[in-house]
């Protein structure tokens, strides 16, 4: 069969929008060209596809391959598609069964050896994923946070022949599960740890307890940043539906995921010198910023009035609305924004 058909997922804003990976072979001088709107990482991913296919003993299909992914106005960007373009080019070149794709949706990187590196955006594809009904093939980095969702069907390899074995019903894989963590480690920093400053840890209460904005006003040393640290501590700890959210965030941000500490609320001090972009998010490529992050935790502002008007300005909007847009060519992105300030 010279076509085949595999199911990826893309990354756009807390959204994994469903790609389609199209590989046609045909006759004519040996090539390999990606249609569909990708960017210099996806196009990169024909050199990276090819030396990880013949490194792990397949044959690279000498005939021109045209590799389409679809939809065509969606901006493809990442490694993430790597894997599924190998797939699709064995599918297509009889070297895999292709019936036994159309279940499955694979995201990873793929090293020049075949192995598979971990991407930003695991859990919002494993959330799309299980709403589809098929089983996510995932890199064994990702495979913690990609499991969160407890119904979802995950796969964890971390390398192409691990995949290939699986579809080809060699060396079946078992499907992953985290190990059930559901109250977080505690706090390395506690409200408990502080002497004295009655006054100030009443106020840190309220806050926490009626989910209130907050002003520490003091001499430098007074402690004003430190109480703020400790803030998170006597918060309530994240329902498992907030802590997907603040999970995805990170995700997406490219951020380390610990699954001890996933249900804690977030705490994030940006310092004065940020920008504006830095604080509300955005770039050709909308990644979330510093208030996103806050999501469902602490945005600490120190030094407050030395932080630019126009970057403070900016929070006014997310703070009444509780999210923030961001918009792009033919795209609009939107991340939620809900903190303590």
């Amino acid at each position: 069969m010279s076509l085949a058909i595999v199911y990826s997922r893309a990354k756009v804003g807390i959204d994994a929008p469903l790609v389609t990976v199209e590989a046609h072979l045909s006759n004519g001088l040996p090539s390999l060209a990606i249609v569909g709107l990708p960017e210099a990482a996806v196009k990169e991913s024909r050199d990276r596809v090819r030396s990880a296919i013949i490194n792990s003993q397949f044959d690279f299909p000498a005939r021109r391959i045209t590799i389409n992914l679809a939809p065509a106005d969606l901006p493809k960007e990442g490694g993430r598609f790597d894997l599924a373009i190998a797939l699709s080019i064995l599918a297509a070149s009889g070297q895999l069964p292709a019936q036994s794709l159309a279940q499955y949706e694979f995201i990873g990187e793929l090293a020049l050896t075949g192995k598979l590196r971990a991407i930003p955006g695991a859990l919002p594809a494993s959330l799309q994923c299980y709403k589809q009904q098929r089983t996510l093939f995932i890199p064994t980095d990702n495979a913690n946070e990609a499991a969160l969702p407890k119904q979802a069907s995950i796969l964890a390899a971390s390398h192409l022949l691990e995949v290939t074995g699986h579809l080809n019903g060699q060396q079946p894989l078992q499907s992953f599960h985290n190990p059930g963590i559901t109250t977080p480690q505690t706090e390395s920093i506690n409200l408990n740890e502080v002497l004295g400053q009655y006054q100030a840890k009443r106020a840190l209460e309220i806050a926490a307890s009626g989910a209130h904005n907050l002003i520490l006003l003091g001499p430098p040393g007074s402690g004003k940043s430190m109480l703020a640290a400790r803030l998170p501590s006597i918060m309530p700890d994240l329902d498992e539906s907030h802590a997907m959210e603040v999970a995805s965030l990170r995700s997406i941000a490219n951020l380390p995921f610990q699954l001890q500490s996933w249900l804690i609320p977030p705490y994030r001090a940006p310092h004065h010198s940020a920008s504006s972009v830095a604080l509300v998010g955005g770039g050709s490529n909308p990644k979330p910023g510093e208030i996103s992050l806050a999501h469902r935790g602490v945005l600490f502002l120190d030094e407050l009035p030395e932080f630019d008007r126009r970057v403070l300005e900016v929070l006014r909007e997310p703070l009444e609305a509780g999210h923030i847009n961001i918009s792009r060519i033919n795209q609009q992105v939107s991340f939620p924004a809900r903190f303590q300030q």
